[in-house]
């Protein structure tokens, strides 16, 4: 199956397609929609598990006296901070994406 982007033309002209067509896009759909859950909630679980590993080393950090908040995380708050996207992570943005017609 191709990988379609930000140009997929599948949903263009509906109105002049058969119904089988439609049909069976509409499954090819749903099969991508299960793919990409299936891939978030890996991910998800993955991000807990590295998230759990970090709270107990900062919990030890704490428990011996050193610092628990470095340079390198002051920087990567004001970056996440001045973030214009407002709430869409970088990596969620594709050279295709156009947000130019974003409201301010």
């Amino acid at each position: 199956m191709k990988e379609r982007g930000a140009g997929d033309d599948r949903l263009l002209n509906l109105h002049e397609r058969p119904v089988e067509e439609l049909r069976a896009l509409l499954d090819e759909l749903y099969a991508d929609e299960q793919r990409v859950s299936y891939r978030r909630r890996v991910l998800h679980g993955k991000i807990d598990i590295l998230r759990a590993e970090l709270v107990r080393r900062l919990k030890e950090d704490r428990e011996a006296g050193r610092d628990i908040v470095s340079g390198s995380d002051i920087e990567r708050l004001i970056d996440i901070l001045a973030n214009d996207l407002r709430g869409v992570s970088r990596v969620d943005v594709t050279d295709d994406d156009d947000f130019d017609d974003v409201d301010d």
